[in-house]
């Protein structure tokens, strides 16, 4: 049975406390969105109707996933940006009929999640999760998810995102649990999942491969010493350590840690590098077997100083830069990328030589980071004090050769999670093969059958699927979908490998190996990997597993979800995970249900401070955007700064940075004004430079939307006052069928305004054109609205009963305009046009009651009255109001004394709507917008009358046949104004001047973007400033030489 959602939303609306009192004076967010959400909610507003859904073509139809944030996470600006972008576009196509499903959900977050009970229990218990064991820890796990895990979703709420909570997930659901399992066995039985031992980067503090997002890079140009977890010293790095093999002489050995005192008469090979301690996994010596100084070299060897009975092998291979150290190039296979691949294709050329000897892949660490056994004296402690005594023992015997600085600034991967340096490792981990399903995903892109905007992040695609790599989706870790993979262990089986099985339990794999290998049950037992899958992994199956595949039915919602919302409309998330997450859905949903998991993924910038700088808590500049919806005070703002863990110099800098952005701190702007600048910044392109300051910008929006409304609604009533019975909105059509002759040129301007409105938030939105959505309804409500409309309507309203006619097609016109405006505006500032339009609702006492969210997006109405002559007229108009307002301000004329201006405009031409224009629009539009006492209109006046005007006024011209005469009030002394406006002049001048000379240096292409775009603007604004003062110069002097 279908839910009556109006009846639900009607039912709950009576007990919103702000909507049972008067508008308040001022816009006030926190009372304004106070229990929306709740409303939103509880009247099923945002679940689809399925049985409609299910009939509907797949374009009528609006799909989308959340990307899930960690359940660690609180909400921070990427987050912001994540929810403004995807909750603007439901709303729009919701407006427009579709049926809308946005499935909210949480990422259990393997790592992240871990990590932070890890510290907690740590810090309360002191014990690790090896004192508490496996199950109980994931005990601590799951009880402290409970308590912390809903924190983001609650935070989602705030922000008024339209999703439907009853379909919320979790990752570690059971059903999505199903799905991981589902897709694991699936893909390893098909072959795609299989183990083998690869380098991989492992974090040695939190003892697990890692993922790249989550390596950092950190840039060392000089020698340095970083704290790591774990390790009670610091850590040197940016050196080099030079140091020498010796080669093996003829029928001469050496006994490890001995060399003869005098070692200078032997023959040694040098080498360079950053990681001295890996040396003790050093098999070979690499030169290019092009360089001339160690040809005679290659396929003899050096001698180990440290470990007995290792030959170390010179050998050849193209790689090698001789051009780079010494050229000599130490090969350590088990812990070095290049290294693997050198000593993997010298093993694959000579494997057939007759006395071939394999190059050995030799792990030097333990997984806990320290040196492990068969190292002397070296084995079991810290790689890190190895480092040290390593450069010592070399020393002693006379093999270190230098250490110095690094000149080229080397990168150093950090664990993201714990700051540990990450170290390559060799271990056996569970790949996937993501060929054959990247090759589909390319081909899809090429074929246009899934798009990719904004298109430039094509080349990405391509560049990442079209070299990809196996995918390590496992990880040493305890919390996450523990990997359904067993291990077949019997004395019966006649193999050098590990035997695998892939099942949903035990009871299944032991099922299937008795089948597959032909064992009694007695024969054999089966032991389950102990790893846990990737994160990306489950995550690359939201599109469809929160729908209740593999199953027809989701569970949760007793409903065929998956063959009515898959595949679903739309991807949107950050451009930093496009290789990360989305083409890894789309290779999975290929992989599970060989088809695309979305038609279109659209990608937004990155946030960034307003210095273009990455938002960091090392910089200290890290928003929360609860702040800037709640305020906060300069005080606390820097309160914060001290309870983290800035050094005391970066503390200093961040608050001398708060105290320049904001002295007051941020007032309370509310989620509105927060979205709605957050989109207005998407037209950055790849990064957005946020300015905290124009987000607060919007609020003031939010108050003159208010206060616009507020104006309408008390004007509509007065107007139904006068007619002593309750005012009945009326459509457009009707407007003009019923009503034309009382319509004004304001109301066809306005109304025209509306149309192109209309447009151009549909156009940008079905094209992402998220700033563009802004600047049209921004456009149309401020200048537009308020700034014309409302002040050539005001005195339609002073004299209701005198002029009904007048009064009564402006109160419908600007019903129109609020209802509409509303409704355009309600996808970008959800809160506020709801509790606008249930205002105005209340207002034209509308029988039915229905949220925003469920009206229609409007249609335009096309009318001969409605053309973009309109536009042209207004753009004459609004010109010359411009330039008085210009003018009186570089006069210095008060707002009290423009009432004793006068305007004279004068028309010399023949064209009728020209003349209509100036002599019916032009008195009322220049007076009332430009607040100046007159404005008379003249065509083709006598000479003497221009003799007359030029004597007493200050001339400008409009177009090639339209010029306007100003005469200044009396007590404006000209010499004065003259004076002030040269002094104007030359200051303007000195400051472009000043502007253009910071571009013309050699250094400005280091200037953040953002900062090169004020300065262009500022550059703009002064020219614009220095031609209108050089008119104003020159109308005045020719007035006083008059």
């Amino acid at each position: 049975m279908a839910i009556d959602k109006d009846k639900l939303f009607a039912d709950l609306i009576k007990d919103k406390p702000s909507l049972k009192h008067e508008m308040a004076p001022t816009y006030n967010p926190s009372e304004v969105e106070l229990y929306w959400d709740t409303i939103w909610c509880e009247s099923k507003i945002y679940s689809p109707n399925f049985e409609r859904a299910r009939n509907l073509p797949f374009e009528n139809k609006f799909v989308i996933a959340l990307p899930p944030p960690n359940v660690t996470g609180r909400l921070h600006l990427g987050h912001t940006l994540t929810a403004a972008i995807q909750d603007s576009l439901c709303r729009y196509h919701r407006l427009t009929g579709k049926e809308v499903l946005w499935i909210p959900g949480t990422d259990h977050a393997g790592i992240a999640t871990q990590t932070v009970v890890e510290r907690i229990i740590h810090k309360t218990e002191n014990v690790t999760r090896h004192d508490l064991g496996r199950d109980n820890f994931l005990k601590k796990v799951w009880e402290w998810k409970e308590k912390h895990g809903s924190a983001i979703c609650t935070q989602f709420r705030r922000l008024g995102c339209s999703l439907d909570w009853s379909r919320e997930f979790f990752t570690l659901d059971e059903n999505m649990s199903k799905a991981v399992n589902k897709a694991f066995i699936q893909l390893f039985n098909q072959g795609y999942i299989f183990r083998k031992t690869r380098l991989v980067s492992w974090c040695s503090y939190l003892r697990t491969a890692l993922s790249d997002i989550e390596v950092d890079l950190l840039e060392i140009s000089k020698p340095s010493r970083i704290r790591i977890p774990g390790y009670e010293k610091t850590v040197e790095v940016g050196v080099l350590w030079y140091f020498s093999y010796p080669l093996e002489q003829q029928g001469q050995t050496y006994e490890w840690h001995f060399m003869p005192e005098n070692n200078t008469s032997i023959e040694k090979i040098t080498v360079a590098t950053t990681r001295i301690e890996t040396m003790l996994g050093d098999v070979a010596v690499a030169v290019n077997p092009k360089d001339n100084r160690y040809k005679s070299l290659i396929g003899k060897y050096c001698l180990h100083p440290f470990i007995k009975d290792r030959k170390v092998i010179i050998i050849a291979d193209e790689h090698v830069d001789p051009e780079f150290g010494t050229g000599c190039v130490k090969i350590t296979p088990a812990h070095d990328k290049n290294d693997f691949e050198i000593a993997t294709r010298y093993n694959e050329k000579h494997k057939n030589e007759p006395l071939f000897e394999e190059l050995k892949f030799i792990s030097v660490f333990t997984k806990e980071g320290n040196i492990g056994p068969g190292f002397g004296i070296f084995s079991g402690i810290h790689r890190f004090k190895c480092r040290e005594l390593i450069e010592k023992e070399l020393e002693n015997n006379k093999l270190l050769v230098e250490k110095t600085p690094n000149t080229k600034t080397m990168q150093i991967p950090i664990c993201s999670r714990s700051n540990d340096i990450v170290e390559l490792f060799l271990i056996p981990q569970w790949w996937m093969n993501c060929k054959p399903f990247a090759e589909r995903a390319c081909k899809a892109v090429k074929n246009h059958e899934l798009k990719i905007e904004p298109k430039f992040h094509e080349q990405t695609w391509f560049y990442w699927l079209e070299n990809i790599q196996d995918w390590c989706i496992s990880r040493q870790l305890w919390w996450g979908h523990r990997i359904p993979a067993y291990r077949v262990i019997s004395s019966k089986l006649n193999s050098t490998e590990e035997i695998w099985i892939a099942a949903e339990n035990e009871e299944v794999a032991i099922e299937e190996a008795i089948q597959k290998y032909g064992l009694k049950k007695s024969d054999f037992h089966v032991l389950r990997d102990n790893d846990v899958l990737d994160t990306w992994f489950s995550s690359g199956l939201i599109p469809f597993s929160p729908l209740g595949w593999p199953d027809e039915i989701n569970k949760k919602t007793k409903m065929n979800d998956f063959s009515t919302f898959f595949p679903t409309t739309l991807l949107e998330t950050g451009s930093d995970i496009l290789f990360f997450w989305v083409a890894r859905m789309v290779m999975l949903s290929f992989a599970c249900t060989d088809q695309l998991p979305f038609k279109t993924i659209y990608l937004h910038a990155m946030v960034r401070d307003s210095q273009g700088r990455k938002m960091s808590k090392s910089l200290g500049n890290v928003i929360d955007p609860i702040e800037i919806i709640e305020g906060i005070s300069l005080d606390d703002l820097n309160k914060r700064l001290d309870q983290g863990n800035l050094p005391l110099q970066e503390i200093k800098k961040s608050k001398e940075n708060n105290l320049k952005d904001f002295p007051d701190g941020i007032p309370e702007c509310g989620a509105d004004a927060l979205r709605i600048g957050l989109l207005a910044y998407t037209k950055q392109g790849r990064n957005i430079n946020l300015d905290t300051k124009r987000v607060v910008s919007y609020r003031y929006f939010c108050n003159k939307l208010w206060n616009a409304c507020k104006f309408a609604f008390g004007n509509i009533e007065n107007v139904s006052n006068c007619m002593n019975k309750n005012f009945e909105a009326i459509s457009i059509n009707q407007l003009f069928s019923n009503y034309n002759e009382d319509l004004l040129w304001e109301d066809y301007y306005i109304l025209y305004r509306l149309m192109e409105c209309i447009n151009n938030v549909k156009d940008s939105f079905d094209n992402f054109l998220f700033s563009e959505v802004v600047t049209a309804t921004y456009n149309f409500w401020l200048y537009e609205l308020c700034d014309v409309y409302l002040e050539l309507v005001k005195s339609r309203f002073k004299n209701i009963e005198s002029s009904f006619g007048y009064a009564f097609t402006a109160a419908q016109v600007l019903s129109i305009c609020i209802e509409y405006g509303l409704i355009l505006l309600h996808s970008l500032t959800p809160f506020v046009t709801e509790e606008l339009y249930q205002r105005f609702k209340q207002v034209i006492r509308s029988p039915t009651i229905t949220s925003i969210s469920t009206s229609r997006f409007p249609t335009v109405f096309v009318h001969s009255s409605l053309t973009p002559t309109r536009e042209q007229e207004f753009k004459k108009m609004m010109n010359i109001v411009t330039k008085i307002r210009s003018l009186t301000t570089i006069l210095g004329i008060s707002n009290k004394d423009k009432i004793n201006i006068k305007v004279y405009v004068v028309y010399n031409g023949t064209d009728p709507e020209s003349i209509d224009l100036i002599s019916n629009v032009a008195p009322t539009f220049v007076t009332k917008l430009s607040q100046i006492g007159g404005t008379v209109a003249l065509f083709d006046p006598s000479a003497n009358e221009i003799e007359k005007l030029r004597k007493n006024c200050l001339l400008d011209v409009v177009d090639e046949k339209t010029v306007y005469y100003l005469r200044p009030p009396e007590l404006v002394d000209l010499s004065i104004a003259l004076k002030k406006i040269e002094k104007q002049l030359d200051s303007n001048v000195k400051s472009l001047e000043s502007y253009n000379k910071k571009k013309s240096s050699s250094s400005y292409d280091k200037v953040p973007e953002s900062i090169k775009k004020l300065n262009d603007e500022k550059i703009e604004q002064l020219a614009s400033t220095i031609d209108a003062l050089k008119v104003a110069h020159l109308n005045i002097k020719n007035l006083i030489n008059q």
